[in-house]
C-alpha cells in the first residue's frame, strides 16, 4: 500500500505538470461545446485540436506522462493498481465517433454497415450499433484515407485519456454530481430510483453536451461505452506497462469503457472495467479512436 501511495503521489505531480502543458499550450477553446475550428499541425503540440479531413474525426493532443492504472478500484477485476508510463504525445479523438464520421467511411465504400439511430436522431450523436470488427474497417479506411496511423486505443491509453491527469473517481472529483455526464443516475440518485425514473437516462445525447475533462476531451464518462484494442484479462496482472494493448486472454471479449446512459454512475467511473465479445453491437455501445503521431 505504501509503494501504492508513492507511486500516486508521483502521479499526481505528473498529472499537474500534464494539466499546466495542456493548459499552457492549447490553441482551441474546449471550454464551449461549440467546436473550434480544427488544424492540421504541422508537428505534435500537446492540447492543439486537429482534423485531418473534413469528415474525419476532430482530434487532440495528450501529453505524454505516467499515471496509476486501476487507482481507486473496488473490485478485483479493475486492479491492481499499477504505474504505466505513455511515453510520447498520442491523440486521440475529442468526441466519441460520430453517425456523420461513420455514414462517410459507408459512402466510401470503407464500411458496409449502416447501424440504426434507434430513433435518436443522427445529428453529433455518438454512432451506435456497431460492432468490434465493423470498428476495425473504420479505423483501416481513416487510415488508408488520411496516410495516419488511426486505431483503437489500449484499454491503457482509454484510461489515461479519460482520467485526464486527474487520480479520482471521476476526472471532475468523487462524487457524481449534476449535468457532468449521461448515465442513468448522473442528473440525480433521489429521482432514478425503483419506484422513480423522472431523470433516469433513456437515450444517448450529442456529443460535447457537458464540459470537457482536462485534456480537452468530451463524454470520457457516460453517454456510450467505448470499445478498446484490448482481449479481455480477469484484472490487471502482467498488464504491459508502456500502455500497449493486450493481445492475449480472452479475445472472445473485448474491453469496453466509459460506461453509457444506460448504467449507473459507478460504471462510469475510471477504474471500472467491462466486456463484450466482438461480434456483438449494442444501442449503448460506441468508440472513439486514436491517431499515432510521428
Amino acid at each position: 500500500m505504501k509503494l501504492i501511495r508513492l507511486f500516486a503521489v508521483i502521479a499526481a505531480l505528473f498529472a499537474a505538470l500534464a494539466q499546466a502543458q495542456v493548459q499552457a499550450q492549447a490553441q482551441a477553446p474546449v471550454q464551449t461545446q461549440v467546436p473550434a475550428q480544427a488544424q492540421k499541425p504541422a508537428k505534435p503540440v500537446v492540447g492543439s485540436v486537429f482534423k485531418d479531413c473534413d469528415a474525419c474525426p476532430e482530434m487532440v493532443v495528450m501529453p505524454a506522462g505516467i499515471y496509476i492504472m486501476g487507482l481507486g478500484s473496488k473490485r478485483k477485476r479493475d486492479g491492481p493498481a499499477h504505474r504505466v508510463n505513455i511515453k510520447r504525445p498520442l491523440a486521440i479523438g475529442r468526441y466519441e465517433v460520430t453517425f456523420r464520421e461513420w455514414f462517410a467511411c459507408v459512402a466510401e465504400g470503407g464500411c458496409l454497415h449502416k447501424p440504426d439511430d434507434h430513433r435518436w436522431g443522427t445529428i453529433r450523436r455518438p454512432v451506435i450499433n456497431v460492432d468490434w470488427h465493423q470498428v476495425q474497417n473504420y479505423v483501416k479506411w481513416l487510415s488508408a484515407k488520411t496516410g495516419a496511423t488511426y486505431r483503437l486505443p489500449s484499454e491503457a491509453e482509454w484510461e489515461y485519456a479519460h482520467r485526464g491527469g486527474t487520480t479520482t473517481q471521476f476526472w471532475w472529483g468523487d462524487d457524481i454530481g449534476t449535468k457532468m455526464a449521461n448515465c442513468r443516475d448522473c442528473e440525480s440518485r433521489q429521482c432514478c430510483t425503483p419506484k422513480d425514473h423522472s431523470c433516469c437516462s433513456h437515450g444517448t445525447l450529442p456529443v460535447g453536451s457537458f464540459k470537457p475533462n482536462p485534456f480537452g476531451l468530451f463524454d470520457t464518462a457516460g453517454n456510450v461505452f467505448e470499445w478498446t484494442a484490448d482481449c479481455w484479462n480477469p484484472d490487471h496482472r502482467g498488464a504491459p506497462k508502456d500502455a500497449s494493448a493486450r493481445t492475449t486472454g480472452d479475445c472472445n471479449n473485448r474491453v469496453i469503457r466509459g460506461g453509457s446512459f444506460y448504467y449507473f454512475s459507478k460504471v462510469a467511473g475510471a477504474a471500472y472495467r467491462a466486456k463484450n465479445p466482438p461480434g456483438v453491437k449494442s444501442y449503448w455501445l460506441g468508440f472513439r479512436v486514436v491517431r499515432e503521431l510521428r
